[in-house]
């Protein structure tokens, strides 16, 4: 693959400082941009300086939602710079825009963008412990025009926010469990990393905020019945000794996070199960004391302890102290960041 051509800014910003970052506030100086024709495909990969876009008001995009998105980190480590599952990432990149019937990218072609930009605002990477680089891609539909059909232009950027943890505080999420309102249908596109399922679920997170509660619990759209999703996040719990976490049923995102979580979990011998998981089950479960933990995981948050879930006639509170979540927490951080060695082959290194 050929260089990627670099504009530098001229108006460097300011470094915020590492130990007040929160989430996803700060951006660096480059950002990674290709377009798509039908005449030329993706064309024009280069690395420019960060900058507001300048949409036409008819950009198909705004009416009719081809957008996604991507979320990866990359991590200091003593040889330098590394990307953790970056290949995961963009794959589910490209199976995001297939399913939104938008053309898909050359995996190597981002991550080739990926890599440059990271060369390029590597400076901008925190040093605090529990700091990262957060990798966003995001494609969307460019083509002005009115009318239900895909776009015949399109724009792909990759841009970085140094970060620090996504919840302001650390302690255990108390939840509320959504029973009126679904994330996503089966059949629909909720197994894919669409702008339309995060708009799906601001309503009823800030209900479950102006009740106290950090974060909804999503239940599948048919029954409101079974476990999908912890607001952003995958679910597992703890029964009786065994982790479980809900199967890929197409409504449910392909978390990397809750693939590593449980590649870890087999490889240290635990009980682990993908299955359907009623919140009866927890009810009664949490009635026999069997029920041990819950946590949610994704990239952002990587592993967020549950310490209450809540509904209309039940609150289940969870035991206190760390489980299984936390542990495998650390081991995964420990590979991030070079500690632990990488027996899966997650990390690439970029010096």
């Amino acid at each position: 693959m050929s260089t990627i051509p670099v504009t530098r800014t001229t108006s460097p910003r300011p470094h915020p400082a590492a130990d007040g970052l929160g989430f996803g506030r700060h951006f660096t100086d480059h950002l990674f941009r290709v377009d798509w024709t039908p005449q030329a495909g993706w064309h024009g990969a280069r690395v420019v300086p960060y900058a507001a876009l300048a949409l036409d008001p008819a950009t198909s995009a705004l009416h009719y939602g081809q957008s996604i998105f991507e979320g990866m980190k990359a991590f200091r480590r003593p040889a330098g710079l590394a990307l953790f599952r970056a290949k995961d990432h963009a794959r589910r990149f490209v199976g995001s825009a297939r399913r939104l019937a938008m053309p898909p990218l050359d995996p190597e072609l981002l991550l080739a963008g990926v890599r440059a930009l990271l060369r390029e605002d590597a400076g901008w990477m925190p040093d605090l412990p529990g700091t990262a680089l957060y990798v966003r891609p995001v494609m969307f539909a460019t083509e002005p025009f009115l009318g239900v059909r895909p776009a015949r232009a399109y724009t792909m950027l990759v841009f970085l926010s140094p970060v620090g943890a996504y919840f302001a505080e650390e302690r255990p999420l108390r939840i509320w469990v959504e029973r009126a309102q679904a994330r996503a249908a089966r059949g629909g596109i909720g197994a894919a990393k669409a702008s339309a399922n995060y708009v799906a679920s601001l309503l009823a997170a800030e209900e479950a905020r102006a009740r106290g509660f950090d974060q909804v619990l999503w239940l599948d759209d048919a029954e409101r019945r079974w476990l999908e999703e912890i607001g952003t996040m995958n679910v597992f719990v703890r029964l009786r000794g065994t982790l479980v976490t809900p199967p890929l049923s197409g409504s449910i995102l392909a978390g990397v996070t809750r693939d590593s979580l449980l590649e870890l979990a087999r490889a240290r011998g635990l009980a682990v199960a993908e299955r359907p998981v009623a919140l009866e089950e927890l009810r009664e479960a949490h009635r026999e004391g069997g029920l041990d933990e819950v946590f949610g995981t994704g990239t952002a948050a990587v592993v967020s302890a549950i310490g209450e879930l809540a509904w209309e006639e039940a609150s289940l509170r969870l035991p206190k102290g760390p489980g299984v979540g936390a542990r495998l927490r650390e081991e995964l951080q420990a590979i991030q960041r070079g500690e632990e060695r990488d027996r899966f082959g997650w990390v690439e290194e970029l010096g």
